[in-house]
């Protein structure tokens, strides 16, 4: 099997990489990238060990696509401006409307002309942050959690099914709605084109290899700091640390789209939310104690109970639609997730301490 994969030296992109070419030697696998991120030049030295190939270039200009001269039976789609915070506080969203939105149309546009299938990572955030803010939450000791009754649909304690409202009930912030319109544009190709694709609507997903941020990545920045003593702020919502977000492993992602390519020629653009679910689910406060034990250190961590507009309470992938189709279910728990995080942290402590300042 021959496959691209675009934004192929990020964090999750790499991941699949390394994952498809240590898992089968035999695959040609090719990365695609603009090196944009601070730390994605690390992957480089790896790639070339694994006999990955490097592709440096651009999704936003078609002709860097059009450049690549082999074929391909699969090009998965990881390629984004990641930061829901993109485009606020004053900024451009120019790069972020260019790289998620015209950016997938030439990824689209690419796989076409090479009747290559598509595996498009999405992301939880297509979903409208007022319908989320209208969950009815109790907050607990440790965390808040969904009530039993509620006024919205799409939501259970299993968590956000595909069901849940994401047109007419308010913004979902530049990032998501980006995203969104990718994910019709997908739909719109496989319909019109009789295009192989399938969606993965992913909630958050966080390992070794993840340069976090306070705006992205930041349960791996979590587990950064604790190592590196630095400091952290649990912001929003009263400043409790209470939120909640469930985590999935890039190698429990791996193990799905496994099963998917199994089913290829039924692809017709079909959308999944897929996560750790419930049971890898963590708030930010159970998980600074999972940091404490994986790390045997303690950090002070500040309260700002200031909550941003695009920030979120709650969110946790209801994958049982995913799951019963492909007879999928993650296995990494949060506690996996975060020593594994360590280790690798640990292992490059000196070459990582800058980017985790």
């Amino acid at each position: 099997m021959k496959i691209l994969i675009t934004g192929g030296a990020g964090f999750v992109g790499s991941s699949l990489a390394k994952l498809y070419k240590e898992q089968n030697p035999g695959f040609e696998v090719d990365v695609f990238d603009n090196l944009k991120r601070r730390g994605s030049e690390i992957n480089l030295l790896a790639f070339k060990k694994l006999g990955i190939d490097f592709i440096h270039g651009d999704i936003r200009n078609m002709q860097d696509l059009d450049d690549i001269p082999k074929s391909y039976d699969l090009i998965i789609e990881a390629s984004a401006e990641p930061s829901v915070h993109a485009g606020t506080g004053g900024q451009s969203p120019r790069y972020l409307l260019d790289t998620n939105l015209n950016g997938t149309l030439n990824c689209l546009e690419f796989a076409r002309r090479k009747t290559a299938a598509m595996v498009f990572l999405s992301t939880s955030r297509v979903f409208s942050i007022p319908a989320i803010k209208k969950i009815k939450l109790t907050e607990l000791a440790t965390r808040f959690e969904v009530d039993s009754e509620q006024e919205i649909t799409g939501i259970s304690r299993e968590g956000i099914s595909e069901n849940f409202p994401i047109l007419g009930n308010g913004f979902r912030s530049l990032y998501g709605t980006t995203k969104l319109a990718s994910e019709l544009f997908v739909e719109e190709y496989a319909q019109n084109f009789g295009y192989k694709a399938i969606v993965n609507r992913c909630g958050v997903i966080a390992g070794p290899g993840q340069f976090g941020k306070t705006d992205q990545g930041v349960f791996t920045l979590w587990v950064a700091r604790h190592i590196y003593n630095g400091s952290l702020s649990y912001t929003g919502f009263g400043g409790k640390g209470k939120q909640v977000r469930d985590i999935l492993h890039p190698k429990d992602l791996y193990s799905l789209i496994g099963k998917q390519l199994e089913t290829t020629k039924e692809w017709n653009g079909s959308v999944y939310n897929v996560g750790g679910g419930h049971k890898g689910s963590v708030s930010l406060l159970e998980y600074t104690k999972i940091c404490e034990e994986i790390t045997g250190k303690e950090i002070v961590i500040s309260s700002n109970p200031e909550t941003a507009a695009v920030d979120i309470p709650y969110y946790i992938s209801d994958s049982t639609q995913v799951s019963q189709k492909f007879n999928w279910t993650p296995i990494m728990s949060p506690k996996d997730i975060v020593s594994e995080i360590a280790n690798w942290i640990k292992s490059n402590q000196e070459q990582l301490r800058d980017i985790f300042k």
